[in-house]
């Protein structure tokens, strides 16, 4: 028998028909049979696999599609312009097709602006692999009909205003290994089912909405889960033991909830791949009533991979620990501020040699600064604010190369400041602000060119400011000298901080005149130099400042008349010329026209325009008074 094997004129309905053509008792029926089958499972490709036509699916997935832009109110950047029956549904933005499947296979919408229904329609779209919808203005609960999306991979419906709960059917989304549903107004708590079938889930993200309850132990039967963000919700109870099954956990983040209990030691000792674990402003404590913290630090030494640590704000107690030195090497940020933690800071802590960020503000630290923590080669920023130290701030502080902030401010640190701080010559932002120095400004600050913000105000600082300090010409937010014991006169080089935004040296004992080249740090928005010794006039080059927003000269010695050239700064909003020896007409216009009395208090030779309301102030009495200009003119002045 002889069969004709183009596959054109071959109609072969089942496999059962295909036999009863082949009744061929020699060994040639087991070659034909081969070839047949093949034949037959060929064409069942060509057809896409059923036996709809190849574009069936598409349609489907296209009316669901159009159905969905149906329910969307608003399109400010026309998104959907090419959602249209004429086109393609593979060409719609945002839309991705499996061709082999003739299927929609993505739908990714980010940052589109969409307002609207977030529809039940998308659930039509069954081989859909990939749905994102991020940073829209979609409404609604998450349809329950999502369930029916059964080939789902990754589900990210992020930065929208979606409430209600996570849907129980989500438990049919077993190939799920993504599923955000973060920064919405999602609501109640996470259904247990969720993790009844999840083995292959490796990243869930819920942060950022209103849940509540507690984590379900059930969420132990996802053994591959990598990524846990839960942060900035209403969490309550201990984090589930069960956790300890995801072996392969990575990243840990439950900031900003209501967890209690006693550190979770057991559970992350035995999570050993950790690379980040925040635990910040929860309710947690440490171990033996909220005394001991080495059991937590001795289990973190397991995980030999983590790079951030964060535990703060949950005012945990005890001695930063000894075993702190064996962190992993891999640390760079270590947050512990806003707890706490009494004693010193342990010099093994110098272990760390990959540190990047340590934060001890606002705990009860005391004692000295080891020198050994000047041996941290990488360390960027350091914050030891708000603390009990009460000793000399060492010199070794001066020898870290990357330090780019410094943070000693509100602590009991006595003795000078050492001048090694100038070799920090990365620095950025230096505050030694409240606290007991004295002594002289090192000149040796003026190595820090590279700094913005610098506060040394309410110290015991003397001396005069040393004109050195004019190399820090790339300081761009302020300076603050305030609340010292500084004398003599403002240096003229401080001209050339032509970036600095403020500028304070106010509660000092600074004499002399205001420069007129003060006009030539164009970029200053505020200007305090209140309760000092200042004497001459005020001159008419600040009108120039054009972007100056608050200016205070009170409690000083300064007189002559107030510069007319103020008015001509539209960005003034505060003024303050009390407590001076000023005389003349107030002058009128732009900010002198929405000032009171208090701007003005105890400068009795002043006097206001007839028209003024300011208060308490007398009016002026018109005189005729001769000022000999260039010899020969004479001028009209006022007077009280």
């Amino acid at each position: 028998m002889y069969f004709h094997l183009n596959s054109s004129f071959l109609h072969i309905p089942s496999i059962a028909s295909a036999l009863s053509l082949l009744q061929l008792p020699d060994p040639s029926y087991y070659f034909h049979l081969f070839i047949l089958l093949n034949q037959y499972e060929s064409r069942k490709k060509r057809l896409g696999g059923h036996h709809n036509p190849p574009d069936h699916s598409l349609l489907t997935d296209k009316a669901a599609l159009l159905s969905f832009k149906k329910t969307i109110t608003h399109d400010p950047n026309s998104t959907l312009a090419n959602w249209d029956e004429a086109v393609d549904v593979c060409n719609f933005t945002g839309v991705t097709c499996n061709k082999h499947h003739h299927r929609v296979a993505q739908l990714v919408l980010e940052d589109t602006e969409l307002e609207g229904l977030l529809s039940p329609f998308i659930s039509n779209l069954t081989g859909l692999r990939r749905l994102v919808i991020i940073g829209n203005h979609l409404y609604g609960s998450i349809p329950l009909e999502f369930s029916s999306l059964r080939h789902l991979r990754k589900l990210r419906l992020v930065g929208n205003n979606l409430h209600g709960s996570i849907p129980d059917s989500f438990a049919l989304l077993t190939k799920l290994t993504l599923l955000h549903i973060m920064q919405n107004n999602i609501s109640g708590t996470i259904p247990p089912s969720l993790f009844s079938n999840c083995t292959l889930l490796l990243n869930i993200d819920f942060s950022n909405n209103f849940l509540t309850g507690k984590i379900p132990q059930e969420i132990g039967n996802c053994p591959n889960l990598w990524s846990l963000s839960l942060y900035n919700n209403q969490f309550t109870g201990q984090l589930p033991s069960s956790l300890i099954n995801a072996s392969q956990m990575y990243n840990m983040d439950v900031e900003y909830n209501l967890f209690s209990g006693e550190l979770p030691s057991e559970l992350i000792g035995n999570l050993p791949e950790l690379d980040a674990l925040h635990l910040s402003y929860n309710y947690m404590e440490s171990h033996d009533n909220n005394t001991n913290l080495d059991p937590f630090f001795s289990a973190l030494g397991n995980c030999t991979s983590l790079r951030e640590l964060e535990l703060a704000g949950m005012h945990l107690g005890g001695r930063l620990p000894s075993s702190i030195g064996q962190l992993s090497i891999d640390l760079e940020s270590l947050l512990l501020q806003e707890n706490q933690i009494f004693g010193a800071i342990p010099p093994n802590l110098a272990n760390l040699s990959n540190l990047l960020v340590l934060n001890l503000t606002s705990n009860l630290l005391n004692g000295t600064i080891a020198a050994e923590i000047s041996q941290l080669p990488s360390l960027q920023q350091l914050f030891i604010s708000h603390n009990l130290f009460n000793s000399a701030i060492p010199s070794s502080l001066g020898t870290f190369p990357h330090l780019g902030l410094l943070d000693l401010s509100h602590n009991k640190f006595s003795g000078e400041i050492p001048a090694s701080l100038g070799n920090l010559v990365q620095i950025n932002y230096l505050f030694l602000n409240n606290n007991l120095l004295s002594g002289m400004i090192p000149p040796t600050l003026g190595q820090c060119t590279d700094l913005n913000e610098l506060d040394l105000s309410y110290n015991r600082l003397s001396g005069s400011i040393p004109p050195e300090l004019a190399g820090m010409r790339e300081i761009r937010i302020f300076i603050n000298l305030s609340h010292n014991e500084l004398e003599g006169p403002l240096p003229i080089e401080l001209s050339k901080l032509e970036n600095v935004q403020e500028v304070d040296l106010s509660s000092n004992k600074l004499t002399g005149s205001i420069f007129l080249q003060l006009s030539s740090c164009i970029a200053l928005r505020m200007i305090n130099f209140s309760n000092n010794s200042l004497e001459g006039h005020l001159p008419e080059s600040l009108g120039e400042l054009k972007n100056l927003e608050s200016f205070d000269v009170s409690g000083n010695r300064l007189s002559g008349m107030i510069p007319i050239s103020l008015n001509k700064i539209h960005s003034l909003t505060y003024l303050n010329l009390s407590l001076n020896n000023f005389e003349g007409m107030i002058p009128t216009g732009g900010i002198f026209d929405s000032l009171s009395n208090m701007s003005f208090l105890e400068n009795h030779r002043l006097c206001k325009p007839i028209n003024s309301s300011v208060a308490g102030i007398p009016i002026c009495s018109h005189k005729r008074r001769c000022i000999l200009i260039n010899d020969m003119l004479c001028d009209w002045i006022s007077a009280c």
